[in-house]
């Protein structure tokens, strides 16, 4: 398998120089995911994001600007790296790539998603097709990770969280509430995450000619994995995450206003969300979902 996007070869040129984004400097005492620990665990689940980019000063003025996330900056040897807050809880990492002479500038964000043992799922993983991009290592306060990429080559982190993992509550505005998996084998990769991960696959309605499923675990929605139109012009594999917000609309203005550019202009989805998706300045896609207090993510068999 080869990783020939150029964002995909960006993080995984990234994740095999430097440890993962979060292998920053020894020094570097990363936060708990979760404070006071607890002993939950939902494996599937995503609960941590870093984001790769050629400037980590003009991701925080963006992501502050959106979501009032605050930053606690941290300078390594050979990069930068700072974690985002939301109300004292960490949400988020971002990690400074530079980029080479004649290399296009690309950033893009890596997903997290819990497992209980990194050395069984990086192995399962493994078994049915996918790619290890950086050995399992363990970082104090924040358990054991590794990187690796599915069979159709996106992305993606194992974690094994030492405090637990957050739990299934709705997310305020400004958090991660949703995730969605764009491939280009949706038959063979629904069947590598439920493998990997334990999920239910849930099969849906087409209305484009193309797969989309839901995947879920512990009765709740974790993400939707969707295969590519089969007219689509140009598409890699990849995984896009989602914040909440109270209004798409609006978000998505404040997104250019930032200086980022709306990459799918807001719309109501076919579970009647709307929802829409931007890029920071560079580059980087982040998806706005609004959700109604009214509503859960709990599946309904």
């Amino acid at each position: 398998m080869k990783c020939t996007h150029p964002l995909i070869r960006s993080l995984t040129a990234l994740l095999l120089a430097a440890g993962t984004a979060t292998a920053v400097a020894a020094s570097f005492e990363l936060p708990a995911l979760v404070t006071p620990a607890s002993t939950e665990h939902h494996p599937g689940k995503m609960i941590w994001a870093d984001l790769v980019t050629p400037d980590v000063g003009a991701a925080e003025k963006f992501y502050a600007g959106m979501f009032g996330w605050t930053f606690q900056d941290m300078h390594g040897a050979k990069h930068e790296y700072a974690i985002a807050y939301l109300d004292s809880r960490p949400i988020a990492g971002l990690i400074q790539r530079e980029t080479v002479s004649g290399e296009e500038h690309h950033s893009g964000w890596l997903s997290f998603l819990a497992v209980s043992d990194v050395a069984a799922a990086e192995q399962t993983a493994l078994a049915h097709g996918a790619k290890l991009l950086r050995e399992p290592r363990t970082y104090p306060h924040r358990g054991t990770q590794a990187v690796l990429a599915d069979p159709d080559g996106a992305v993606f982190a194992l974690l094994a969280s030492e405090s637990g993992d957050p739990p299934d509550v709705l997310a305020e505005p400004g958090q991660w509430i949703w995730s969605s998996i764009h491939v280009q084998n949706a038959g063979t990769e629904a069947a590598f995450y439920q493998t990997v991960f334990g999920y239910e696959v849930y099969d849906l309605a087409s209305d484009d000619g193309s797969e989309h499923a839901i995947l879920s675990s512990d009765g709740y929605a974790r993400a939707s994995l969707n295969g590519f139109p089969k007219d689509a012009q140009q598409h890699h594999p990849h995984w896009l995450n989602f914040i909440r917000v109270a209004d798409a609309d609006s978000m998505a203005a404040k997104a250019v206003t930032l200086g980022g550019k709306v990459l799918v202009e807001p719309r109501v989805d076919r579970h009647g969300d709307k929802i829409a998706v931007v890029a920071d300045p560079t580059g980087a896609a982040i998806g706005l979902m609004e959700w109604s207090d009214a509503k859960t993510q709990q599946v309904q068999p």
